[in-house]
């Protein structure tokens, strides 16, 4: 069968053109947008009168029969075809005879593929900041129970104060907060209608694209057709919010790493969410976050490889721009998986929390405090406060125990205006809870924030 496009040419296309130009075996992805689009398209030209109501209740009809073949598995897809569009288009003018033509009235694939694919990105956004709103909600249960669970605080990796585990998690349960927040921005910027753009000028017919937009669930249309038809920020910005994302979830999988191994011990992964070796039996693997901390590198190539199509194309489409749906699709395919997997292995995770304590106990982490109250209670600047307690430290170092282990006549040993009260800053626990600025690790404060977060998420369920 010849190309709807042929009319012009008098050769057939060289099969190796038909499979280096085609974009159907990925972009058949797009076929529920693609009719969905058609429909709403069909409809407003009924309403418009460039079509009959006849005209109209046919095409919608054969549509709809298109799709249930598709997703029966029944469609025949063919290269030839090239695309997503050209495909349904074929098989609806199959099915319905030459009014089947009459629907790319007003309308060209460039105007026709922005919409499609604009409508998946837009319903990805939504859906991935779904499924990080479920991660969040499983990271506030496990945080509920560990406010007062102590742990090491790091800068450096190297030990610095000690914290809450709830206040830890609430850093990432923060950080993919702005995750969704950014899907959301990122929907709402672009849910605006392309369709009536035709190839880049608009179009002479008489059509609404208001109604198109009413009928397809966008806000309004886009203003200008010339930049509409090339315009793929939409994308961009879903490859740049999913590797933000990912880079997110890369820094959690490092620390899930980091505290499963047997120098830290701090959480285990259940057997569900673990793997073994093909030669040690006593290995118990973290394959789940590193293969997550890992996939963060290929959604990066994804954003970057689209970004290396975009940058030096002149208005307005080009045939360059058929690359930018394989890495979106894979992105979201990745995400979405992502996601799925890190809230499973976080909901089955154990929590060890008597090691978390114990690695409190190295590396003085309350000699802050000791220098917090020789300023506070003793009336001496930091700087000099600062070396009184790396001289304190040094002294915990020679006799093999924590600061917050010696005794009031060693501490005084060092500086006489040290008090015996300063005995109560020095505990683990009191040097957490004495960090009660607003977002600060004690107790209180992590309560606080935990309850910002879950009164959030029940404005965002509501």
């Amino acid at each position: 069968m010849s190309k709807m496009w042929s009319g012009r040419f008098k050769q057939g296309a060289a099969k190796l053109l038909d499979e280096f130009n085609a974009s159907l075996p990925f972009d058949r992805v797009l076929y529920q947008e693609d009719i969905e689009g058609s429909i709403a398209h069909a409809t407003m030209l009924g309403a418009q009168g460039i079509l009959t109501q006849e005209e109209t209740d046919i095409l919608c009809e054969g549509l709809t029969k298109v799709r249930k073949e598709i997703e029966a598995g029944d469609f025949v897809f063919v290269i030839e075809d090239e695309d997503i569009h050209m495909a349904i288009e074929k098989r609806l003018t199959q099915l319905v005879g030459d009014v089947g033509g009459k629907l790319h009235t007003a309308r060209s694939r460039n105007d026709q593929v922005a919409l499609d694919f604009r409508l998946y990105v837009l319903r990805s956004n939504r859906a991935i900041a779904r499924h990080l709103e479920t991660l969040i909600d499983t990271l506030l249960k496990i945080a509920k129970d560990h406010t007062k669970t102590l742990m090491p605080g790091m800068t450096h990796l190297q030990h610095a104060q000690p914290i809450n585990f709830a206040y830890h998690l609430l850093a990432y349960m923060y950080m993919f907060k702005r995750d969704i927040e950014r899907f959301e921005s990122s929907y709402e910027r672009n849910n605006l209608l392309p369709l009536g753009c035709a190839a880049l000028a608009g179009t002479p017919h008489p059509v609404d694209r208001q109604l198109s937009a009413k009928l397809l669930g966008f806000a309004g249309v886009t203003p200008n057709c010339l930049d509409t038809v090339s315009d793929r920020d939409f994308a961009l910005e879903i490859l740049f919010n999913i590797a933000t994302m990912m880079m997110h979830i890369s820094r959690l999988s490092e620390e899930l790493i980091l505290w499963s191994s047997s120098e830290f011990r701090f959480v285990t992964f259940s057997d569900e969410y673990s793997t073994g070796s093909s030669i040690m039996p006593q290995k118990k693997n973290p394959d789940v976050p590193e293969l997550l901390r890992g996939k963060s590198g290929r959604v990066y190539g994804n954003l970057i490889g689209l970004l290396s199509v975009l940058k030096g194309l002149p208005l307005a489409y080009n045939k360059d721009m058929q690359e930018d749906k394989e890495g979106v699709f894979d992105s979201v395919q990745t995400a979405t998986l992502s996601l799925q997997i890190l809230t499973a292995a976080m909901a089955t995770l154990g929590v060890n929390a008597d090691k978390m304590g114990a690695a409190c106990k190295v590396g003085h982490l309350s000699a802050t405090d000791l220098a917090d109250y020789l300023v506070r209670t003793c009336n001496i600047p930091f700087r000099e406060a600062h070396h009184i307690t790396g001289r304190v430290v040094a002294l915990a170092e020679e006799k093999g125990c924590d600061v917050s282990e010696l005794s009031y006549e060693a501490l005084a040993s060092i500086d006489s205006r040290i008090q015996e009260d300063v005995l109560a800053c020095l505990p683990l626990e009191a040097s957490m809870n004495a960090r009660n600025s607003e977002g600060g690790t004690a107790t209180s404060r992590t309560l606080e924030q935990l309850t910002h977060i879950e009164q959030w998420l029940k404005k965002k369920e509501a």
